[in-house]
């Protein structure tokens, strides 16, 4: 006997157990974490229409980080000790939503079948907000919605918060729109296990081909000089691409006019120097003031300079810096790495060999606690199709 609920059992249940989420997570005893994001969402003008506070409450009950780190989804489970396990489970299992831009491959029944664009795969879609919540929605028109698992009906998921509809007409927007999130947000492309292993594989092409550009993976340059020369790197990467095609463009060196320029960010073009590091696990990464980081490990005398010890605290406190920069410079001088470190924390027993990692897992936690994703965004063929569409 079956003995697992059928999906009419699924939906209305789902149903059930967030609108007592919603109530749990819009109590009292989450107000001040709550109101500041609502706030935020409304603007200087305070309007906040309902599609948007639904999705920003949304967020926050199965994403956001309270202070001892766990969810209100997690509280909400803690604190109801009558759920059985299977409530239980489907609750947290929505703490992990699919956020996406999505096609819409086809309809059967109250069932949608999506193709996520950003990663690639697709998902055997339901509402519990009834059939009518999909009537305007047509085949090959595209939505943004997030997506929690259907709990016991494999396979299956659900729409969270209020999803939009954009008809097939605004394919090269949403296109467009996809390609900016994957970049930006390239955990949302890795979901799709195969875009993984295809952002390694890529960025490992692209390490290599960055380091017989420029002679090594790692420069050392004044902040202009940076920008001028990764442009020039990416408009010959571009060249090459062009010049390997098929067809009448092959070997033309044309402009490309919608060819992005890269711009440092602000704070590092204030910068004496800019440190490029294109490292085979980290990636591509750029550091403010490597140069006077790199005279530090080189000469070690330099360790008793408020600016050397101050530049050396700012990158083991940062967390947008890895650990890779000391990391690298500590191997490449290991004769004077011990003396760096003893003087900067006035410990005369450290050794970089015998508390080199420790140190970096206590200022850097977050590092280690994460599990590495390449640094290059791989999009699906979908999207790529869509890319190259031209709107009429």
């Amino acid at each position: 006997m079956n003995t697992f609920p059928d999906l009419a059992h699924a939906l209305r249940r789902s149903a059930e157990l967030k609108e007592e989420l919603v109530a749990f997570g819009e109590g009292r005893a989450f107000e001040r974490f709550l109101a500041p994001l609502l706030a935020e969402a409304a603007g200087p003008e305070g309007a906040l229409d309902e599609a948007t506070a639904i999705n920003v409450i949304d967020r926050f009950l199965l994403e956001y980080r309270l202070p001892d780190g766990g969810t209100v989804a997690d509280r909400f489970v803690t604190g109801r000790t009558a759920l059985s396990e299977a409530d239980r489970q489907a609750v947290l299992g929505w703490r992990d939503p699919v956020e996406g831009l999505f096609e819409v491959r086809g309809k059967d029944g109250e069932c949608l079948h999506l193709l996520n664009l950003l990663d690639d795969l697709e998902y055997r879609t339901y509402t519990n907000a009834g059939r009518s919540a999909f009537r305007s929605v047509t085949k090959r028109g595209f939505l943004g919605a997030r997506l929690i698992p259907l709990a016991t009906v494999s396979g299956a998921w659900l729409v969270s918060g209020v999803m939009s509809f954009y008809p097939r007409a605004a394919a090269s927007e949403i296109a467009a729109a996809a390609l900016d999130l994957a970049t930006s947000q390239p955990d949302l492309v890795f979901r799709n296990q195969e875009k993984v292993e295809q952002g390694w594989r890529s960025m490992r092409e692209d390490r290599v081909a960055f380091a017989e550009f420029f002679g090594s993976d790692e420069l050392i340059l004044a902040p202009q000089e940076a920008e001028d020369r990764i442009n020039a790197y990416y408009r010959h990467k571009r060249e090459v691409a062009a010049g390997q095609r098929p067809g009448p463009t092959r070997g033309k060196r044309r402009p490309d006019p919608d060819l992005p320029l890269f711009t440092l960010p602000p704070e590092l073009m204030d910068s004496d120097t800019v440190g490029v590091i294109y490292d085979q696990v980290d990636g591509l990464n750029f550091y403010a003031d490597y140069g006077s980081l790199l005279d530090l490990f080189a000469n070690p005398d330099l360790a008793g300079r408020k600016h050397h010890q101050d530049l050396l605290r700012t990158y083991l406190r940062e967390e947008t810096i890895t650990p890779l920069p000391i990391s690298r410079l500590a191997a490449e001088h290991p004769q004077n790495v011990d003396t760096v470190f003893r003087r900067l924390l006035r410990q005369p027993g450290f050794t970089w060999s015998e508390h080199g990692d420790a140190l970096l897992r206590r200022r850097k936690p977050w590092y280690y606690e994460s599990e590495p994703r390449p640094g290059v965004s791989v999009i699906g063929d979908r999207l790529s199709e869509l890319l190259r569409v031209r709107p009429r």
